[in-house]
């Protein structure tokens, strides 16, 4: 994370790690891992869109995954009449997705009526191409394209913000 904003969300990042493994002293260990995965990914000359999101991405799926061995050899489960699970998101993280769907939300508004319909009917709906072609008439080309130019115009549109 070499953002402002990314040293800033380092915090809640690891109460997320420490809530999935319900080992805050393993949290740390698992953010560092899961940081020199992101590392070693970008050293092999792949491009990574959003480092921030990718790290969070990587250190939550080292992090169940260090739950899930924990729980295969017994280790870190409480008795029953202990065990409270809050599976809920924390506070920052729900602002941070409403900013999210907020910048979509424009985003999706600047595209033009034909390229938004078509991508709302893809990623939305979940129609394959097949299908939206068939129901909106249009070639499977035009689908893809359509869906590509959506995609590539609000990649670029939610990073200005």
């Amino acid at each position: 994370m070499k953002t402002e904003e990314g040293r800033r969300r380092w915090p809640a990042l690891l109460r997320r790690i420490s809530r999935i493994t319900r080992d805050p002293s393993n949290a740390e260990d698992v953010l560092q891992s899961a940081f020199v995965r992101v590392l070693e990914y970008r050293s092999n000359d792949r491009e990574v869109a959003d480092n921030d999101a990718f790290l969070a991405r990587t250190a939550v799926n080292l992090a169940i995954d260090e739950r899930r061995r924990n729980l295969r050899r017994g280790v870190g489960q409480a008795p029953d009449h202990e065990h409270v699970s809050d599976d809920l998101p924390l506070q920052d993280e729900v602002l941070a997705a409403r900013e999210r769907l907020a910048r979509l939300k424009a985003g999706l508004q600047r595209l033009s009526p034909r390229t938004r319909e078509v991508f709302l009917l893809h990623r939305l709906d979940g129609l394959k191409y097949r299908e939206i072609a068939d129901h909106l008439g249009i070639t499977v080309s035009a689908v893809e394209k359509h869906v590509a130019k959506a995609a590539l115009f609000l990649t670029g549109w939610t990073e200005k913000w």
